[in-house]
């Protein structure tokens, strides 16, 4: 998923923390223990694996929808939401610890590599997530992306998260599932008075968010309670659906009066506390300036990193990457002609070149569609270069809702759905073309499609369920990044030098996420020195950078895997052609990488180990 501004919610990341291309929420839902599998005699790893997954998914009933898998024996999963009370980060917390325990418990003596890299995958996020929990406060991704201190903030929360949710993921196919619909509409009210409980509990401990993040989650809830005492986009999302289907019945009027009614009272309570909120509020960005914080920031760079480096570390290193970087930028630009101050400015300079350019009309728009597909078509023929077994590579260039448009990111992307009957998007944002540039997209269509987040997402749907649906930030997000660099590798930009600008940039852009995360969190960087920071060292629009600073503020850590992720891919490569010399195959490496599925860092480390000394004979 591209995130040059704020990281949106796609199909592929909805409610469950769900596979391919860095997904998932939190996770939280009503107390099932009497699902949860507890004898000890499993038959066989695969029965246990599928037991586990089994326990997660009825934690999160918008996951089994998201994955279209609320079907069967789960299709009462359909009329259902997730629970976000205390009382359900509770029960997945209890049903995390006893699966913990019998992954741990589990004689893995004999087992093939594979499964145990799978048994090691749900012993690191169960074991992270379980830290989380034992935090005071936040919201915890059981292998997911968005872990946040913030239960309800301005990219964070159920108002936000429940609508698009309904609209995009839930089917509209039949009476059943209109009936559904209204089901999850009735179970909204209760979700979003679970969190507003959370929120005064937090707000009763001192942790109160930055007030200039309080401002922005008020105007958003503003918005969405006036659009839910209208009836609003819930509504018509139902009405037009099962029109357009030809299922008989009142579906809008009985919408109405549920979102009208019950919907529209809990966001006011919502919004009620979190405006008692404000007054307490302070301009401090990062959580070292809340109660606990240290340690709920160590926690959060932990979870998204999958290594244990502290702020200094990840500070440090983000200095010396985007250094080394524009090292690299430098001697292009001069090369094009850009020859005076420094490399952000020289790229403040080419951005408005009029040639890197499309018209700001349908035209242009329509020209950025089919340059995209021109950029597939180039990393598909080199892709047998690259990877020893290819997947399908199905994915579909889209263009944005008109209604999203406004509020999302250049782009972002995911992988289809397990059974391959969705194929995986590559989301553009054309509001104004002027989001994209001619240098910047073909990086940007590695990213998101291929070979990035919707061509590793294909390798992950072949994998066992629980395994599809954990997936950790610096490898997701490393491979994306990692697939950006395989394009420059393959030649793509020998004639288009621009374009490895493009690249570069992308890549210096992470580099100072981990300088401005830890500066705001750990270093009590203002949210403007964050702001001033990307402008001045990257050449960043200032308007873009702001919501992308105040992104850090609530998913704190977030942003640091991405380049931590992509650095460790990078290392362990050089690690295996130092080792095998003549016997080293990219396509071997790249396969070992992939097809390893999405884990944490340390346990991609074994996987290339036993890559090496297989290789070696």
């Amino acid at each position: 998923m591209h995130d040059s501004l704020s990281t949106p919610v796609s199909r592929r990341q909805t409610l469950g923390a769900l596979g391919a291309g860095s997904a998932g929420l939190a996770l939280s839902g009503p107390a099932l223990a009497e699902t949860i599998v507890t004898s000890p005699r499993v038959s066989a790893p695969d029965a246990l694996l599928t037991s586990v997954a089994n326990n997660l998914l009825a934690l999160s009933p918008e996951g089994a929808t998201a994955l279209g898998i609320d079907t069967g024996e789960r299709a009462g999963e359909r009329a259902k939401l997730g629970d976000r009370s205390a009382a359900g980060q509770q029960a997945v917390a209890a049903t995390l610890k006893a699966d913990l325990a019998r992954v741990q418990a589990f004689d893995k003596a004999g087992l093939d590599h594979k499964t145990r890299t799978s048994l090691a995958v749900v012993e690191s996020a169960y074991g992270v997530a379980l830290d989380g929990f034992a935090l005071p406060y936040g919201d915890v991704a059981v292998g997911g992306w968005r872990n946040t201190p913030y239960v309800v903030i301005q990219n964070v929360g159920a108002y936000l998260d429940i609508p698009k949710f309904l609209d995009s993921d839930h089917p509209v196919k039949n009476a059943a599932d209109a009936e559904a619909y209204l089901a999850r509409l009735n179970a909204f009210p209760g979700v979003l008075d679970g969190e507003t409980e959370r929120l005064k509990a937090a707000g009763g401990q001192g942790l109160i968010a930055p007030a200039f993040l309080i401002d922005k989650a008020v105007k958003q809830m503003e918005a969405s309670l006036v659009d839910a005492k209208a009836g609003g986009g819930m509504v018509d999302s139902l009405a037009t659906r099962t029109k357009a289907a030809k299922i008989a019945g009142d579906w809008g009027t009985r919408a109405q009066a549920i979102v009208t009614g019950p919907v529209a009272a809990a966001l006011e309570r919502q919004l009620a506390e979190m405006k008692a909120q404000r007054p307490k509020a302070t301009m401090d960005a990062g959580l070292w300036a809340r109660p606990g914080g240290d340690e709920w920031y160590a926690w959060g760079l932990r979870a998204s990193t999958t290594t244990r480096m502290t702020p200094d570390e990840v500070h440090a290193m983000g200095r010396e990457e985007l250094a080394a970087l524009h090292g690299q930028m430098d001697p292009i630009l001069r090369k094009i002609g850009y020859t005076t101050g420094s490399v952000g400015d020289r790229m403040n300079a080419l951005a408005k070149d009029p040639k890197y350019k499309f018209p700001d009309n349908d035209a242009g728009r329509a020209e950025i569609v089919a340059y995209i597909q021109t950029w597939l078509g180039k990393i598909r023929a080199q892709l047998p270069r690259a990877f020893r077994t290819l997947v399908k590579g199905n994915v579909e260039v889209k263009r944005l809702p008109l209604a999203e448009e406004p509020g999302a990111p250049a782009a972002y992307g995911g992988a289809g759905s397990i059974d391959g009957s969705t194929p995986g998007r590559f989301w553009i944002n054309l509001r104004t073309t002027a989001l994209h540039s001619k240098y910047s997209l073909p990086d940007l269509t590695m990213h998101e499609a291929i070979p990035g987040h919707a061509w590793q997402g294909e390798y992950a749907n072949q994998m066992p369920l629980i395994r599809t649906m954990l997936a950790f930030n610096a490898y997701s997000e490393g491979w994306a990044l990692y697939a950006e660099q395989l394009a420059d590798e393959l030649g793509l930009y020998d004639d288009f030098e621009v374009g490895r600008l493009g690249y570069l940039q992308s890549l210096a852009f992470r580099a100072c996420r981990l300088v401005v995360d830890t500066g705001l969190h750990a270093k009590r960087w203002t949210r403007e020195q964050g702001v001033e920071f990307f402008v001045k060292e990257n050449g960043s629009n200032p308007l873009e950078v702001a919501s992308e600073v105040d992104r850090y503020c609530s998913w704190a850590g977030q942003a640091c895997g991405y380049k931590v992720g992509h650095s460790e891919i990078v290392r362990q490569r050089g690690l295996a052609q130092k080792a095998l010399g003549a016997k080293y195959d990219l396509r071997d490496f790249d396969n070992v990488v992939v097809e390893g599925g999405n884990v944490p860092l340390d346990v991609l480390a074994q996987n290339v180990a036993a890559y090496v000394a297989g290789a070696k004979g």
